[in-house]
């Protein structure tokens, strides 16, 4: 099948990014024909104007209703005319051969679905690579959206994901939950008969428009979600998914016990850990503020994540609530018009 490639980003009130991302696209290596479809998600600082810069790119731009960024995403699936979409977040910028090394992994080991990784740009501030670190370390989240060159049944993420127009067309895309909808996509293309994969080589350089409580509120999400999606795929559950409410326990534990008991010893469990993550941070990323910034970060991740994903379980698992009625700001409304 010769593959025709549309890159579909969904934008809210980002021009900025836009611009940038745009930006990387015009440096790219590859050669073929591709189309960028950009949808305004109900944004009142639009990119229309940023989109009309990119003359020698072939740059669709629609406006749409704010349904979420998964209906944005099927929408500019439907009006694209590839048949290989590249799914982006508008918060990222690809570096020069990212392209090329789709069409190569493609061409040679095609997959109806694809996971690309995670990067932090030198240019990025100490902030971005500090969050970037606990994000994709294998010390943190086991480096997943790091770059893992073996991973089972791997999750894509629609930062940096592709998926065929058969794929799209069987599973009906992206559901209405947010954060959670690529995930959930993942596994629903997965039970319909299509092969995923996880590349690496294929990384974005994710910027992360954030600061410390946004990714709060972030993380927290991500926990919220987690109980829900396994409840709607049973057989994605894992231990892991327990690992920082178990952190918050034991650090908490750590903590208690060391001022009660009153031996140091019970602590240093959970100083050597974060040891290991300031060494690890500081030699990848070149400097000692940054490594001590993922500590923070870590503590940021863990906790955000791990009480929202014990509080979310009871509701969900326990009490058997249903997910859309217990948690109505993380779906999206049915918007029939897109």
């Amino acid at each position: 099948m010769k593959l025709s490639l549309s890159i579909i980003v969904p934008v809210y009130n980002r021009p900025k990014e836009i611009d940038e991302l745009l930006e990387s696209l015009t440096k790219q290596t590859y050669k073929g024909d591709y189309e960028v479809i950009i949808v305004e998600d109900g944004s009142q600082n639009t990119s229309e104007k940023i989109t009309q810069k990119y003359k020698d790119l072939n740059v669709k731009y629609l406006y749409k209703p704010n349904t979420g960024p998964g209906d944005s995403r099927n929408f500019g699936m439907r009006k694209a005319s590839g048949n290989y979409f590249i799914i982006l977040d508008s918060d990222v910028i690809l570096p020069n051969n990212y392209l090329e090394t789709l069409e190569t992994f493609l061409n040679e080991s095609y997959v109806d679905c694809f996971g690309g990784s995670d990067a932090a740009h030198e240019n990025f501030t100490t902030l971005q690579k500090a969050i970037n670190y606990v994000m994709t370390s294998f010390f943190t989240t086991g480096g997943i959206r790091g770059g893992r060159n073996r991973v089972q049944k791997f999750e894509p993420r629609s930062f940096n994901m592709g998926i065929s127009k058969d794929a799209f067309v069987k599973t009906n895309g992206f559901s209405r939950i947010h954060p959670g909808e690529d995930p959930d996509l993942s596994r629903r293309i997965e039970k319909a008969g299509f092969k995923t994969a996880f590349l690496p080589e294929a990384h974005v350089f994710h910027k992360r428009r954030i600061s410390w409580d946004k990714f709060y509120t972030q993380v927290k999400k991500f926990g919220t979600v987690r109980p829900i999606l396994s409840s709607w795929h049973p057989k994605t559950k894992k231990l892991t998914f327990w690992f920082p409410t178990m952190f918050v326990f034991f650090t908490l534990g750590s903590v208690l016990a060391t001022f009660v008991v009153k031996n140091i010893w019970f602590i240093v469990p959970l100083l050597s850990y974060l040891l290991v993550l300031l060494i690890h941070s500081t030699l990848l990323n070149k400097s000692l503020k940054v490594g001590f910034w993922s500590i923070y970060a870590v503590f940021i991740q863990f906790f955000g994540y791990g009480i929202a994903f014990l509080k979310s379980t009871f509701y969900i698992r326990i009490l058997k609530r249903d997910p859309e009625k217990q948690f109505p700001h993380y779906f999206f409304k049915k918007n029939e018009a897109t």
